[in-house]
């Protein structure tokens, strides 16, 4: 192992959920104004993960106001305070681009099915 990855070993936090594409999460994000801290929540879905270790990074997408707004983030940034997660679509893609093109509800994606639930009723 080299000296850059023991350095980087010791940044990696350790309380990360596990994220894919189509997870519905609330990340809270340390915003400094001025000499002041406060946490701003940020809630839509993951639409793409990539990298690893230090360099892992995820974007959420939200429609705030009738435009969708993408943020994206390193996973084990010191800015972000905590990431929530609130459930799960069925996705079956690793990148979910094609939201971006979507309006309405044609971009909103479908629940996951949990195992052992029946689809007829």
């Amino acid at each position: 192992m080299g000296l850059i990855q023991k350095i980087e070993n010791t940044q990696l936090k350790s309380d990360v959920p596990d994220l894919r594409p189509g997870t519905t999460v609330e990340v809270s994000v340390r915003v400094v104004e001025g000499d002041k801290t406060r946490q701003q929540k940020f809630k839509g879905e993951v639409t793409n993960i990539r990298g690893a270790g230090m360099r892992k990074t995820f974007t959420v997408r939200k429609i705030s106001e009738g435009i969708g707004v993408e943020r994206t983030w390193p996973i084990h940034s010191p800015s972000i305070a905590d990431i929530k997660v609130l459930g799960q679509k069925q996705v079956r893609r690793a990148k979910l681009f094609y939201l971006r093109k979507k309006k309405g509800k044609a971009a909103r994606l479908k629940e996951k099915a949990l195992p052992g639930e029946s689809g007829a009723k």
